[in-house]
């Protein structure tokens, strides 16, 4: 994932992009990056690794160095970014958030039209900013060029372009990820969390619309291409990825996840599979909200029988070796014992993908005197590796637990059954949650329904990807953009 903010301003904007940058390190663990321009130092460019400490300490320096009323900075799990561009059109600083799926085949048919090289990175792979930057370039202006990539891309590209008069930003062609334009007496910015520049004094001035494209300077935001009806924002920007705070598409993530879990609770009264428990816990962060509305609704205790120990070692700067992540998330649960010694405790989480850190947590607290632990999770069984964002990314969907017991059960013929699977209703359904309680150590599990996420967004089904749950995707060379 990752995220990204900048600012086109009256004054000196820097102080305001290091800030609301930060504010997106939720989203990303590996890179920071910051681009401003100003007509006396023109481009400047700073790059920093974020995986062992958080994007503020990294770019403090950076902050005071730079200068300029044009500015741009970006989180990022994928390339070094921004990056500085000259090309027919200009010199610009470019960034993106998303996945291009399609690289590879990209990259080889530009090769064929002879442009004679592209700098690659340490692992051999092309910066998807560079790539993006050749696209654009096929055709004479931006606006074209931008639509020429969108079209030719899979997968998801929200972009944000620096030039030295002002920054042009591009929602995805889907809109699967957020851009918010925030207003203030001295300027605009752009931001995918908009509560990222509320904190800086800048009111919501609009959300784009799918594909649309529109230049932000400091005297204004003109639309430079309108948006498209078709949406398909990842509804795991509710579930998971977003901070409690941030609202996208007129929804907060906060009452999203409250909504959720009371939703869940209701399901479980109306199917008589509301558990006696002594407490609802939820598993942190993203799982306490849901928690929350499960208890609400349900009427059962809220409870935290653990608590992470954040202060060293935060979401926004995991390592990126996994044996070590899974080392991390250990060390971080703090129990109090009073809370779980003796009790049966019913856990929410914002989803089940390969369930190794939930085996870890479960057995954690059977440790620590647990007596049962049920786990509810606020999403559906997770059947496909996404291929839009990259979460519940993955080598293989066999890595996924929920992929596992299927093939383990029926080979390559289950993927026909994945809708029974999901459904608790069925005996496939039933199975799927029998096993994996039993690996997972679980006294029972049940899974949000497709149906009841939906609701909780409180947008229609058309308007939201669920392709990781169902694999369903829209056929793009249907859509009114293309």
């Amino acid at each position: 994932m990752g995220g990204f903010f900048g600012v086109a301003s009256k004054n000196d904007c820097i102080n305001d992009v290091f800030f609301g940058t930060d504010y997106h390190s939720h989203l990303g663990t590996k890179r920071g990056g910051m681009a401003a321009y100003s007509p006396d130092k023109g481009f400047q460019r700073a790059i920093h690794s974020i995986e062992n400490s958080p994007f503020r300490t990294k770019f403090e320096k950076d902050a005071v160095d730079m200068r300029g009323k044009l500015c741009i900075g970006c989180i990022s799990d994928t390339h070094p970014q921004p990056i500085i561009v000259r090309s027919k059109l200009g010199s610009y600083a470019i960034a993106n958030v998303g996945v291009i799926t399609n690289a590879d085949e990209l990259f080889n048919g530009i090769m064929q039209m002879d442009y004679a090289s592209f700098e690659t990175l340490s692992s051999g792979a092309i910066n998807s900013n560079a790539l993006v930057s050749v696209l654009i370039a096929h055709k004479d202006n931006f606006v074209d060029g931008i639509r020429y990539a969108q079209r030719k891309i899979e997968g998801t590209l929200n972009l944000a372009i620096m030039t030295e008069d002002g920054i042009i930003c591009a929602r995805d062609r889907l809109g699967r990820l957020p851009i918010i334009i925030g207003r203030r007496g001295d300027g605009y910015c752009f931001s995918l969390e908009h509560f990222a520049f509320q904190k800086l004094g800048y009111d919501t001035y609009k959300e784009l619309r799918p594909g649309e494209i529109v230049k932000i300077t400091a005297d204004g935001c003109q639309t430079l291409a309108e948006g498209y009806e078709e949406m398909q924002m990842c509804s795991f920007m509710w579930t998971y990825y977003g901070y409690p705070t941030a609202v996208y598409e007129g929804v907060t993530v906060e009452t999203m996840r409250t909504r959720n879990g009371e939703i869940m609770a209701e399901t479980d009264i109306k199917n008589g599979k509301l558990p006696d428990v002594d407490y609802v816990c939820g598993v942190p962060d993203s799982g306490v909200p849901h928690a929350i509305g499960y208890a609400n609704r349900s009427g059962i205790p809220f409870a935290r029988p653990f608590i992470k120990y954040t202060p060293t070692w935060p979401r926004s700067f995991m390592p990126q070796n996994q044996s070590m992540r899974n080392m991390v998330a250990k060390m971080k649960l703090i129990p109090i014992h009073e809370l779980i010694e003796g009790k049966k405790l019913l856990f929410v989480d914002d989803s089940i993908v390969r369930g190794t850190q939930m085996r870890e947590t479960v057995e954690f607290l059977y440790e620590n005197g647990a007596k049962e632990v049920h786990m509810r999770s606020a999403c559906p069984p997770i059947m496909y590796g996404c291929k839009y964002l990259n979460f519940s990314r993955s080598n293989s969907e066999l890595e996924l637990i929920a992929r596992q017991i299927i093939n383990e059960r029926e080979g390559a013929e289950g993927v026909k059954y994945i809708a029974e699977y999901s459904n608790t209703k069925t005996e496939r359904g039933q199975y799927l949650r029998d096993e994996i309680c039993r690996r997972l150590k679980l006294t029972s599990l049940e899974f949000q329904s497709l149906e009841g996420t939906v609701k909780a967004v409180g947008l229609p089904q058309c308007k939201l990807c669920t392709y990781c749950w169902t694999g369903e995707s829209p056929d793009y060379m249907q859509m009114s953009m293309i």
